[in-house]
């Protein structure tokens, strides 16, 4: 038995196979770190990460197993299908499907002139509404969205950002026009402005003003809604922008630190806001690395709260995420592989210790997902929870050379960054330098470069390529869809009380001039009929409009 890794090396790599160590071929994880040929203890807690030796168990400080002590066993995690399209009408028929299948939370996509505030009969809106989510204009078009779905009983994700502070009081709204308190509420907001200016280009205010807005959504939660999450911080986007794994973690903790900061800077206590922070990652191809980061990010969290910020709740150091498997890594060509992808970038999710799932649909590189698509999907989360045995253990992957030793170097990667960034006066000072865009898109281009080359191997695309016939039935938003919500809205406006209207969005234009609270004064101005891109265009007076950002 070798004494030693490097005389297994000696013996096995060396003479025994011809060749020395150094003539072995390179392997790489996704995000470039170099892959041993096999890996032992001293690999999963080297000297230099001494601290990391005792892994503890989940549920325990710093939650690198989990943030419950039994995980699965006792409440498996949230299948959160997104889904959002046509018309609020539409939509909710999807929703009552996917619930009436076993899904057990909703999760809101919402069409591009919704997400940067403009409503859908605006010259800007034109050709875009309904295509890629759910138009909401008016407190109407939230009723008609959630009718007959009791928002006292249901959990609700909202992928919103710039107008995320809006969208949140339609909800608001349209649950007390239900019966329903705000403090019975619960779901999430995505409301992470910083990653739309780093990847996404969602945004509608310059940076500052924009962060304003996120730390009076923290404020009005924590007084009013206790049970929401305010800020679902997202690497998603990022990474799929090309962003790598260590990339991913990096930035996405750099935004929260400023998010942190912010609020902190407001007058808030971290131990009242940290608790209903959540994030939001993306589950690629690479089984293991992706279970590390997930693992890392945990850890890094934990450490981050308590060491940078002070947390004594340990609420406030559980990182809590969201995961949706990778539409980037979806293809066209022979769709029915993006099956087997999604599984197994699901599958990642759940070894990662993930408390809510989204699975991509295989026909999403085409169009928007069918209800036949999105059942599949569904059922494959269905099938890992409850026949898989993967739901049966916490932490199953623990103690694994291999991943202790992906976990580790993928958390020291992603520190490096954030010290780098913390050197360039924090997230927003590196946003506006164009930062993380440069990077992100240093990395995309190495990505696609080895896809071209073929060093990199994408199935059914740079390699093991035939002809697939194409797939049937695919989802089309019928064009009348948008003249509809067009109509729908003019008739609205036409409706309601202008004289109201215009009161309520004078306060609100006093109220972003000052250093008051926006959301109880948005409220008002919904609760008034007043439409999201009139709210926005109050805004947009104030704070004026984002045109562009540097590095892209």
């Amino acid at each position: 038995m070798s004494s030693s890794k490097e005389e297994w090396r000696r013996k096995t790599l060396g003479p025994a196979v011809g060749r020395s160590p150094e003539r072995q071929p390179a392997f790489h994880s996704d995000s470039g770190l170099e892959l041993d040929a096999v890996y032992s203890p001293e690999d999963a807690a080297p000297p230099e990460l001494d601290y990391h030796r005792d892994l503890g168990y989940p549920g325990e400080f710093p939650y690198t197993r989990g943030v419950q002590p039994n995980m699965y066993r006792g409440r498996v995690w949230t299948m959160r299908q997104y889904s959002g399209y046509a018309t609020a009408a539409e939509t909710n028929r999807r929703y009552r499907y996917l619930l009436e299948q076993g899904q057990t939370g909703l999760s809101v996509a919402f069409d591009l002139p919704t997400q940067i505030g403009y409503d859908s009969d605006h010259p800007q809106a034109q050709g875009e509404v309904g295509k890629v989510g759910v138009p909401i204009c008016t407190l109407e078009d939230m009723q008609t969205l959630f009718e007959g779905i009791p928002l006292d009983r249901v959990s609700t994700s909202m992928t919103i950002n710039a107008t995320a502070s809006v969208l949140l009081c339609f909800y608001i709204a349209a649950a007390r026009l239900q019966g329903v308190g705000q403090e019975q509420l619960s779901g999430t907001l995505q409301n992470d402005i910083l990653k739309e200016y780093i990847a996404r280009g969602a945004y509608a205010y310059p940076p500052r003003p924009s962060m304003r807005l996120v730390v009076d959504v923290f404020k009005y939660c924590a007084q009013n809604i206790p049970r929401w999450n305010t800020i679902s911080i997202s690497g998603y986007h990022m990474r799929e922008a090309g962003a790598t794994a260590a990339q991913e973690l990096a930035f996405t903790f750099a935004n929260a630190i400023a998010y942190v900061q912010a609020a902190l800077d407001a007058g808030l206590k971290v131990d009242d806001f940290a608790p209903r922070l959540s994030f939001f990652f993306v589950a690629q191809n690479n089984l293991f690395e992706e279970a590390a980061k997930f693992r890392a990010a945990r850890r890094m969290w934990a450490r981050i709260m308590k060491e940078r910020f002070g947390a004594k709740d340990p609420r406030s150091m559980m990182l809590r995420f969201h995961t949706q498997t990778a539409g980037v890594t979806l293809t066209a060509q022979q769709p029915d592989n993006n099956l087997i992808r999604c599984t197994v970038q699901a599958l990642a999710a759940v070894l990662g210790g993930t408390q809510s799932l989204h699975v991509n649909s295989r026909d999403e590189a085409l169009a928007l997902p069918t209800e036949e698509s999105a059942q599949l999907s569904l059922r494959t989360q269905q099938i890992l929870a409850h026949e898989s045995g993967v739901a049966d253990v916490a932490d199953p992957l623990g103690g694994s050379y291999y991943v202790e030793n992906l976990t580790n170097r993928l958390e020291a990667a992603a520190l490096d960054y954030i010290r780098r960034i913390d050197g360039l006066a924090g997230a927003v000072a590196a946003i506006e330098q164009g930062f993380q865009t440069r990077e992100i898109g240093e990395a995309a281009y190495r990505h696609q470069q080895e896809v071209d080359t073929g060093q990199r191997v994408v199935v059914g695309v740079n390699q093991y390529v035939t002809e697939s016939p194409p797939l049937d039935n695919l989802l089309r938003v019928d064009a009348s869809a948008a003249q509809e919500q067009v109509a729908r809205l003019q008739q609205f406006r036409k409706q309601r009380d202008g004289r109201q209207v215009k009161a309520a969005l004078a306060r609100l234009e006093e109220a972003a001039c000052s250093e008051a609270n926006t959301v109880p004064v948005i409220l008002e101005c919904v609760e008034s009929h007043c439409t999201l891109g009139e709210v926005c265009q109050v805004f947009r007076s104030v704070f004026g409009e984002q045109q562009g950002m540097a590095g892209v």
